[in-house]
């Protein structure tokens, strides 16, 4: 890790440097480690229920991973392709997928490189608490969805965020400040009706509360925490408040960090 603690973006138009490339990348492999976001891409596998000779594409692919699973399902004759905005992020998809079939474009949610009705399945899992724009991405979706294609849709709703021990006030005052600067912050409770708007016939509706660890307060909230000190939101007597009071839940088993994803499975009729 480097030395720069800035929170990396994970929306397509803002930059991103070496330095919050790596700290993206530690974040989203610790992310893809959670029990709760594994359950959750288990069953967006099954729901999507990927079969050999598919067209599958995976918006906003991040590592790679879930890619190359779907490849497998996809078998030689199929395809498993996955979109991201982030040059740098396709790069190390694509050597993390050495070996495997998977491969990697460049684009976003907004302008999906695929001509219409020329997908089976489409997989987009935390994508859409960062866009503008979420109906236009669904519409999208619908798009390149041929009849009877699938989607499954996963992301959090961050009004479920649990934060616990703490002074309930410097949390809800962290938790405000958190939440204004995320653009779609109650994106998995809408996620269902924008997939119905765009006239798509839901078929399932999964959810899981993804539980973190305590090597959080090292990590992200740490980082967190201290640029909250210096925006003003807490003061510097606050934060170390807030951060002894989780070390000693922590230490003594009375601690709980957690926010709920939900994933919505639906296909298109025809």
């Amino acid at each position: 890790m480097t030395e720069d603690t800035s929170t990396p973006s994970f929306r397509s138009d803002q930059p991103v440097d070496g330095a919050h490339q790596e700290l993206l990348l530690t974040v989203l492999d610790a992310q893809a480690a959670l029990a709760g976001v594994r359950r959750l891409r288990r069953w967006t596998l099954d729901a999507l229920a990927v079969r050999p000779g598919d067209h599958v594409v995976d918006i906003g692919s991040g590592t790679g991973s879930e890619v190359v699973a779907l490849a497998a399902l996809a078998g030689p004759t199929g395809t498993a392709v996955g979109v991201d905005p982030n040059p740098a992020m396709l790069t190390e998809a694509t050597a993390r997928a050495a070996g495997s079939a998977a491969r990697f474009v460049p684009g976003d949610a907004y302008q999906l490189p695929f001509p219409d009705a020329s997908v089976d399945a489409v997989r987009c899992e935390r994508v859409y608490q960062h866009l503008d724009e979420p109906a236009r991405a669904t519409a999208e979706i619908a798009r390149v969805l041929r009849p009877g294609g699938r989607v499954v849709l996963v992301d959090s709703d961050w009004a479920t965020g649990i934060i616990h021990p703490g002074d309930p006030e410097v949390v809800r005052a962290l938790t405000d400040s958190w939440l204004g600067k995320t653009t779609n912050r109650h994106s998995g409770r809408h996620l269902r009706g924008l997939l119905t708007a765009a006239g798509l016939i839901v078929d399932d509706i999964g959810a899981d509360a993804v539980l973190w660890g305590p090597d959080i307060l090292d990590t992200m909230f740490q980082v967190s925490v201290d640029q909250a000190v210096l925006a003003g939101t807490i003061t510097p007597d606050q934060r170390d408040r807030l951060l002894a009071d989780l070390r000693h839940g922590v230490a003594t088993g009375d601690y709980h960090f957690s926010v709920t994803m939900f994933a919505v499975a639906a296909h298109r009729p025809g």
